[in-house]
């Protein structure tokens, strides 16, 4: 991970597991985690509550913490509609990040190309953030195609890549063209565990390699 701890995770697609990579990294290095656009499942606390539960981080402003998110909108859709079903607008000033001190990871609401307005997407407000970032991707069929597609993307705009995490069950030779071809390496596999919680994440981070890169 970069020096100072301060990265950006995004995903291929919805329901990637960047939650779950999140949460890894948040306990891995003791980050504060902000999640700036929160879309649906608000009854469940949303993707910051699930970084709560499953880190024991309390929510707040001291660091490390679960810091509240810039927007917290009903519907399970992208911003730009979620925001435009409660007859606002995303306003970017309210997404600069968050004047917390030490490391911070920050989750993304879907996908890089997903439209946080009509006139903004994703992968532009990541470039504003000036942070590396970490891709999240399925393991298995039809990964090469939506991992390579978003690292080209990332790419075309100068966003550092600090590798992959692929989700699912062990695919040595997606993993391996991912590798070859996107000319990024794979930090990490994660294979499906029955449970998750602190002491599960703590095994996944020590055989990770996710504290390992520069």
């Amino acid at each position: 991970m970069p020096s100072d701890g301060r990265l950006v995770v995004v995903g291929t697609d919805t329901d990637v597991g960047k939650t779950v990579v999140s949460a890894l990294l948040v306990q891995g290095l003791g980050a504060s985690y902000w999640k700036p656009v929160q879309c649906g499942e608000l009854e469940l606390g949303g993707d910051s509550g699930r970084v709560a539960g499953l880190t024991g981080l309390r929510r707040g402003s001291t660091p490390p913490c679960v810091l509240p998110e810039a927007y917290r909108l009903a519907a399970p859709a992208s911003p730009n509609q979620a925001a435009r079903d409660e007859g606002i607008s995303v306003d970017a000033s309210r997404l600069e990040l968050p004047a917390v001190e030490g490391p911070l990871v920050v989750e993304t609401a879907g996908g890089l190309l997903v439209p946080l307005r009509d006139d903004l997407m994703q992968i532009e407000q990541i470039k504003r953030w000036e942070l590396p970032v970490l891709l999240v991707a399925r393991s298995g069929l039809g990964t090469l195609n939506h991992t390579l597609l978003s690292l080209e993307a990332l790419a075309a705009r100068t966003i550092p890549v600090l590798g992959l995490v692929l989700n699912g069950p062990l695919h040595p030779a997606n993993r391996e063209t991912l590798e070859t071809v996107g000319k990024v390496p794979v930090l990490a596999e994660l294979t499906p565990q029955q449970e998750l919680n602190q002491q599960t994440l703590q095994r996944v981070w020590d055989h990770a390699k996710l504290g390992d890169t520069g």
